[in-house]
């Protein structure tokens, strides 16, 4: 009986010694097969990296504001007998805008008119008298004094009819008309807004570790988002003489031809200070760059060894500098060098080691100056 189960227990450990030497067999072998695995290639687009030179450029936010700006309203009070403009169009200086009522001062300067004329024909009958030593010089100072007064007299509603005559003070754009016919406007009262739009200003803040780089003269370059693919040119005009306490920056001021009145004021643009000198950089476009709180990357492809020793296709992660934007680009200053095949699309799916399979039958964006139908 012993001896029988001392048999049963060696027969027990062999097969449990095989079973576990099996085991370890598969163990291995799916380790092995494990690390010679390697991913399906991602599909991507690249381009090849080229130098090229661009302008130094300071960015900023910048607002439109008219050279020539003003709400035209009311210099005496009376009643809008005309209204000779329509909203929204162009004026001469010196157009008529509207006219208020002025029969009560006509009829004022009918009286004084016919006091002047009295004044006058006493002045001279004085004159004459005067001269044949009838009256003497204080009564006829008196005359001359009442012929100068009854003058100032007929100036003067004259200048108060004038003056309710309101004009276009300098050629313009108007705005919406704030008047009605039969209205009664106070003195001060608006009447319309009016704006001079060519030439036009612009006005951003620069910080002011940058002003002694922002000179008058220096070329500006705006561009605005309602109007996608026109770039407006002008020249720095101003600069402020106080940096702003709150923002530390400094107030420039440029000026733009505006023709065709396209930028108007209050328009939010983004605005480039061309800084006179040129710096090499690595163009590419932005679908390029993978951004990241620990910084910016791109991925370059090469040939890459892998655990067996093979060379395949594949894509090294590569820390990058960025500088200025421009249409569909990014200007990398360093981490990418010239030559070098860069993944443009699909940078979200690798990481260091990633084989990639390159298909540049359709490219992302890359255009400097895109136009509203290329995006």
């Amino acid at each position: 009986m012993a001896k029988r189960m001392i048999l049963m227990l060696v027969v027990m450990v062999a097969i449990i010694a095989g079973l576990g030497v099996v085991k370890v067999k598969q163990i291995q072998t799916a380790m092995a097969q494990g690390a010679a695995f390697q991913m399906p290639p991602e599909a991507v687009t690249t381009i090849v990296a080229t130098a090229v030179t661009w302008p130094e450029t300071l960015g900023a936010i910048g607002t439109v504001a008219s050279v020539q700006g003003v709400t035209v309203s009311a210099d005496l009070s009376g009643t809008v007998d005309r209204i000779h403009f329509d909203s929204g169009r162009a004026v001469a200086a010196g157009d008529v805008l509207v006219t208020l009522d002025t029969r009560s001062e006509r009829a004022q300067l009918a009286a004084v008119e016919a006091e002047r004329e009295l004044a006058r024909l006493n002045f001279n009958r004085m004159q004459g008298l005067l001269n044949e030593q009838v009256v003497s010089k204080a009564e006829f100072d008196r005359a001359t004094a009442d012929q100068k007064q009854s003058e100032a007299r007929v100036g003067e509603i004259r200048a108060a009819i004038d003056r309710k005559t309101i004009r276009a003070p300098f050629s313009g754009i108007l705005g919406l008309r704030q008047v009605n016919l039969g209205q009664y406007l106070s003195a001060g009262d608006p009447v319309v807004a009016l704006e001079s739009l060519d030439p036009i200003y612009v006005n951003f803040g620069v910080p002011q570790q940058a002003v002694q780089r922002v000179r008058v003269g220096r070329e500006v370059r705006l561009t605005a988002g309602d109007l996608a693919g026109t770039v407006f040119t002008g020249r720095i005009t101003a600069l402020d003489s106080t940096v702003n306490e709150a923002t530390r920056n400094v107030q420039v001021q440029a000026t733009l031809s505006n023709p065709a009145g396209r930028l108007r004021p209050g328009m939010f643009v983004q605005t480039e200070v061309v800084l006179g000198t040129s710096q090499p950089v690595v163009a590419l476009p932005a679908s390029a760059i993978s951004y990241a709180p620990f910084g910016d990357s791109v991925f370059i492809v090469g040939d890459v060894k892998g655990p067996d020793g093979r060379t395949y296709r594949g894509v090294r992660q590569q820390f990058v500098k960025l500088g200025a934007t421009r249409g569909d680009q990014v200007a990398v200053v360093s981490g990418v060098k010239p030559g070098e095949e860069v993944v443009t699309s699909g940078v979200f799916k690798l990481r260091t080691g990633a084989a990639v399979f390159v298909n540049n039958a359709v490219q992302p964006g890359n255009n400097p100056r895109p136009k509203p139908e290329d995006r």
